[in-house]
């Protein structure tokens, strides 16, 4: 029982901590400002992920963000593409990209991808992209074939990739489902510059100030850099930062929520309320221990084969009580609408039944759709029927 009290007590300032109870009015700039990094190699999830954050938000603002450089993707870590505030992404960066490349190195080689080719490759994106122009992956590819660069066999992604990692492109302008390339030095013509202690620092304290409660253990598997580089960021961000026991773990929290306990009130609202994230959210995957959001015997259905791809998740009471799936109905002349599917792990209660229901009507809202079918296992519940 004390185990599960913990639990609660963790996923509860972890929601906090995230933007996601209780959910405030924050823009989308601001909420990717305050998590630092989202996963976002589905863009769509990632657009979601902001707006689940961000009340009243819709999918057009999401992407008005993203248009206007306040939302900038690329890949800041982990060799993964995220949603990061444009003005962080070069510090991030030089902490990050010179263990990535070397990752790298030898798969690039073996496909032919050396020195030359990316200084070539650069060139020609330089030339193309000068003065504000953008272009989208197919139509960049094409430009280093005219150029006699072969993009084959996923070389085009791995130029894209390098380019991106050392600070040359990023992605930009949004286009249909997809976004464009353009200049990083352009889209974000002011960066922070941070010296490299203070950027540790800063690394660690932007996460566990969006991701708190959190472990050293927990930023290490989210950020990959070193444990030595862990500890020394420690050690900067410590004065901002406090050290705080639940159950029989130390976990760091910004130094303000020092003492802070959730008290009744918040902790009933909590039970009580719901969400659906999209796959690869950071509820569930900032973390390298995951047991605060859902229980390890259902880790195989959120992450089947545990292959790293993270399904889309819903939440009652700050547990990961199922999987989700969203569908169109109708056509696009008659009006389409939005059909949601749960799989829940166990049997539900009505109530959160309810409540999931009322999150999928939030969902329809962001994707500015009505919610037409929406299932939970065997239940079934129409239009009329939500209460």
């Amino acid at each position: 029982m004390a185990r599960d009290s913990a639990h609660r007590e963790i996923a509860l300032l972890r929601a906090r901590a995230q933007g996601l109870f209780p959910a405030d009015a924050a823009a989308p700039g601001p909420v990717v400002g305050a998590l630092l990094a989202l996963q976002a190699q589905d863009l769509a999830a990632a657009t979601w992920a902001v707006g689940a954050r961000s009340p009243g938000a819709t999918l057009a603002g999401v992407r008005a963000a993203i248009d206007a450089g306040e939302i900038v993707r690329s890949w800041p870590m982990r060799g993964t593409l995220h949603f990061v505030p444009g003005e962080d992404l070069g510090w991030m960066q030089r902490l990050t990209t010179a263990r990535l490349l070397q990752q790298a190195r030898l798969t690039h080689e073996r496909q032919g991808l050396t020195a030359p080719v990316y200084e070539q490759a650069r060139q020609i994106a330089v030339a193309a992209l000068s003065g504000g122009r953008s272009l989208g992956r197919e139509a960049f590819q094409a430009l280093l074939e005219r150029n006699g660069i072969d993009t084959a066999a996923n070389r085009g992604y791995h130029l894209i990739w390098h380019l991106a990692q050392t600070g040359t492109l990023c992605w930009g302008p949004t286009a249909g489902n997809a976004q464009e390339l353009v200049l990083l030095d352009e889209w974000v013509p002011h960066p922070r510059r941070l010296e490299h202690e203070e950027a540790l620092g800063e690394f660690l304290l932007r996460y566990i100030r969006g991701h708190g409660p959190a472990t050293l253990a927990d930023f290490v598997w989210w950020s990959k850099l070193t444990v030595a580089e862990a500890k020394r960021g420690l050690q900067v961000a410590r004065p901002q930062l406090a050290e705080r026991r639940i159950g029989d773990t130390s976990y760091w929290v910004a130094a303000e929520l020092d003492g802070v306990v959730p008290d009744a009130a918040q902790r009933r609202r909590f039970a009580a309320s719901a969400w659906l994230l999209p796959a690869f959210d950071e509820y569930f995957l900032g973390y390298r221990d995951r047991e605060a959001s859902a229980a390890p015997e259902h880790h195989e259905r959120i992450v089947p084969g545990r292959n790293g791809v993270f399904q889309p998740i819903a939440v009652a009471g700050g547990r990961v009580v199922g999987t989700w799936r969203r569908r169109m109905l109708g056509t696009a002349a008659a009006g389409q609408r939005l059909g949601i599917d749960i799989a829940p792990f166990e049997a539900l209660s009505a109530a959160q039944a309810a409540g999931l229901r009322r999150a999928g009507e939030r969902y329809a809202r962001f994707r500015e759709l009505g919610l037409g079918e929406f299932d939970v296992g065997e239940l079934r519940v129409g239009d009329t029927a939500a209460q």
